[in-house]
């Protein structure tokens, strides 16, 4: 049995944390220590007794060491792996991010990505990702670093930024929802039952704005299965659980109708949720007004239901850490924990990751992060070159990259005009004015000020 030491930055964290842990109990293999570090102390301990049940159930057929350290540095110490899943600030600060800009008729979704909520986020979690690449250039340069937190390409361009030898990639599984779609494409007009690991799709683009261009089932092309689906369910919609909406009554899913019009545009499928996908469009596109979300049938994830989310999910992790309850211990389908297997030798991977671009898009700037997928094994990642998307897709993928491009040229140099100006030209900041703009940003920034004034000269450039 191999002995490995993942150091979990953010190790307190209430969802993604009880994932990776379920899913390396059902490793074989390996086993070692799950470094735990966070910056609230109490999480992360309570995750480490969460982590300690889990090792008791019965199914489970991996045991690992749950450790809780209170300095990072003592956290990556001899760490073969780093995996990274923070909330850059609060919910306070994501009520801002989210909500501000409705103000001025911008409607957002998630804005944790793009939009004016994704620069925002964006400001505040890019210092924290040079601080986590020094110290990793530093204590363990040689360790694999698996990202989980959004903006994800911001935080992979700077962890790439700040140590260029570092072996990091950006880790969503938004394109699996996408794959699982698929899936129910092929069984509703075949009847062929497939899972997502039965087909294989050519994947390329930046996160949340992804794009499958083919798609196939052995011999089977499923985007040519698209058109006739799209006949049943262009309108009512259709989710990749199999549900048929007539109404969204849950936050967080949508129904696919807006990548099936996205195809229906382009020829090309859209491989993010809704959700995530409306918000690098126009503004009046998918988010012009309630309407044309209800007709559209995603929905917006307001903070107050996050805060909602997240209370109900304490008090079930209350119970659990304190053995009230018991973990529902069971792998999930992502796989991070496959990422880890294949890099240290048990076989080769095939997935989506973010990853600086080296030639894997032909056409788009060298360096930019760009996700496509990438072939993982014994201790290599090797993006695979994915195929040329239609002009129009291009078109709008060049607008978010160059635009991140100057986003983070703007966070590194701390240039609170150039930042301004990547704020002014994202796509859902289209219709503004440039004075409805710059109080929209300079009210954004008041707003979360406490989370941005180490890092910046606020009160200079609120002051003009």
């Amino acid at each position: 049995m191999r002995r490995i030491k993942i150091a979990y930055i953010g190790g307190g964290s209430k969802e993604w944390a009880h994932v990776f842990m379920n899913d390396l109990a059902f490793v074989e293999g390996f086993s070692g220590e799950i470094a735990l570090y966070d910056i609230d102390l109490e999480a992360a301990k309570r995750n480490q007794k969460i982590g300690n049940f889990i090792n008791k159930d019965l199914n489970t057929k991996t045991k690992w060491s749950y450790q809780v350290y209170e300095r990072l540095d003592d956290a990556l110490l001899d760490a073969d792996f780093v995996a990274i899943s923070i909330l850059p600030a609060t919910f306070d600060e994501m009520r801002s991010d989210v909500h501000e800009p409705e103000t001025y008729a911008i409607y957002q979704t998630v804005g944790d990505t793009t939009g004016p909520g994704g620069v925002l986020r964006s400001m505040r979690t890019v210092p924290l990702y040079e601080e986590f690449a020094r110290k990793i250039k530093a204590i363990c340069p040689d360790a694999w670093v698996l990202n989980f937190t959004n903006p994800m390409n911001l935080c992979v361009k700077t962890l790439y930024d700040v140590f260029p030898e570092i072996k990091a990639v950006g880790c969503c599984h938004e394109v699996f929802h996408t794959q699982n779609f698929l899936c129910k494409v092929l069984a509703e007009e075949t009847g062929i039952k497939a899972t997502r690991k039965d087909i294989s799709t050519d994947v390329s683009g930046i996160n949340h704005f992804t794009w499958i261009s083919q798609a196939s089932y052995k011999n089977l092309d499923l985007l040519n299965l698209l058109d006739n689906f799209m006949l049943k369910y262009g309108e009512s919609g259709y989710n990749e659980r199999g549900e048929v909406y007539d109404f969204l009554d849950n936050p967080f899913r949508y129904a696919n109708l807006v990548k099936m019009d996205l195809y229906r545009r382009y020829g090309v499928l859209g491989a993010a949720g809704d959700r995530h996908l409306v918000e690098f469009m126009a503004p009046d596109w998918y988010l012009r007004d309630s309407e044309t979300i209800k007709k559209f049938k995603f929905a917006r994830t307001s903070v107050d239901e996050r805060i909602k989310k997240r209370e109900k999910r304490l008090e079930e992790l209350e119970k659990i850490s304190s053995g009230e309850e018991k973990p529902a211990v069971k792998a999930s389908d992502e796989e991070a924990v496959a990422m880890i297997k294949a890099l240290l030798g048990f076989g080769t991977l095939v997935t989506n990751v973010n990853l600086p671009n080296l030639g894997q898009m032909p056409g788009y700037p060298r360096g930019a992060i760009v996700e496509t997928n990438a072939v993982f094994s014994n201790d290599r990642v090797v993006p695979v070159i994915a195929k040329e998307l239609p002009k129009p897709v291009k078109s709008m993928l060049l607008t978010h990259i160059y635009n991140l491009e100057t986003l983070y040229e703007g966070i590194k140099k701390r240039d609170l005009k150039l930042i301004f100006s990547a704020f002014l030209h994202d796509p859902l900041c289209a219709k503004l004015s440039f004075k409805e703009a710059e109080i929209l940003f300079k009210k954004m920034v008041e707003n979360t000020r406490a989370y941005l004034e180490p890092y910046y000269d606020l009160k200079t450039f609120l002051s003009k």
